[in-house]
């Protein structure tokens, strides 16, 4: 069964990136190689795994990846530490328009 990665890196800069690929060691050899030169993480040199998570479907990783990409980076964090509750909450919407920040 195949195997797919969806995988957070740590630039030089200290942003993220987020990406998907079957075999998570070559492809962080193939970021700080820097062959492809239009690459987010090209200028971003040196980069290091913070976080893998494995899937057999690969709509299921892509979907997750592309989840990923979209959050903000308290929520990345949390999710690099494994910090659950964190995570819940930053996932919490905090604008003033939401039912939740309504005053009764």
């Amino acid at each position: 069964m195949k195997q797919l990665y969806v995988y957070i890196l740590e630039c030089s800069d200290k942003s993220y990136y987020t990406g998907v690929t079957n075999n998570p060691e070559k492809r962080l050899q193939e970021h700080n190689r820097g062959i492809i030169t239009t690459s987010y993480t090209y200028t971003r040199r040196p980069v290091k795994i913070m976080y893998v998570e494995s899937f057999t479907n690969f709509n299921l990783a892509i979907e997750w990846e592309k989840r990923i990409k979209k959050w903000s980076r308290k929520k990345k964090e949390a999710l690099i530490d494994g910090n659950w509750e964190k995570l819940k909450k930053f996932s919490e919407c905090m604008n003033d328009s939401h039912f939740k920040n309504q005053k009764k």
